[in-house]
């Protein structure tokens, strides 16, 4: 497997005695990530080993996934990756309109004003609600939370790796 790995969710328990894991999603697109027959890759962030699974069932449960993977029939078979990631390889990502964006490709950004004061760099994205939120870590200070709307970013250059952004009045609060 030499693609790249992008992450798409993190294994954080199992669920039930049938072998289904319970997945917190890192992806905008859970739905297809996860639909049955998706192959994934589970990742051993200690000692970076990967194995390819197929979805053999998933289901949405409180904010997180369900996923039953081919192969896994009981407990004891998927115990052992409780903290390993789910990732998805490269040729799996599908193209984006032009004002979508995919999670690695913001996060690590340096984001500028509009007056071209740097800010910080992004060092992960949020989902709370109507909007994603921006946590934009600064080399003083505590992070700045940029919510992803129009009003406020302004620009994405993700080849530059550079974000343009107007401050609304309270932001640096």
């Amino acid at each position: 497997m030499s693609e790249k790995l992008y992450t798409v969710g993190k294994i954080v328990n199992t669920h039930g005695i049938r072998g289904e894991l319970k997945i917190v999603p890192e992806t905008d697109f859970p739905d297809e990530r996860f639909a049955k027959g998706s192959t994934l890759v589970f990742f051993d962030p200690q000692k970076e080993t990967t194995f390819p699974v197929t979805v053999e069932s998933a289901r949405e449960h409180k904010k997180m996934f369900m996923i039953k993977f081919k192969g896994f029939e009981n407990i004891n078979d998927v115990e052992k990756y409780k903290g390993w990631l789910l990732k998805v390889e490269e040729k799996y990502l599908s193209e984006l309109s032009d004002d979508e964006f995919y999670y690695h490709e913001i996060i690590g950004c340096v984001v500028f004003t509009d007056e071209g004061e740097k800010l910080g760099i992004i060092s992960e994205i949020l989902s709370p609600g109507a909007n994603d939120v921006w946590v934009v870590d600064r080399e003083s200070g505590k992070p700045v939370l940029i919510p992803y709307i129009d009003d406020v970013v302004l620009e994405v250059d993700v080849k530059e790796k550079r974000v343009k952004v107007s401050l609304m009045e309270g932001l640096l609060d």
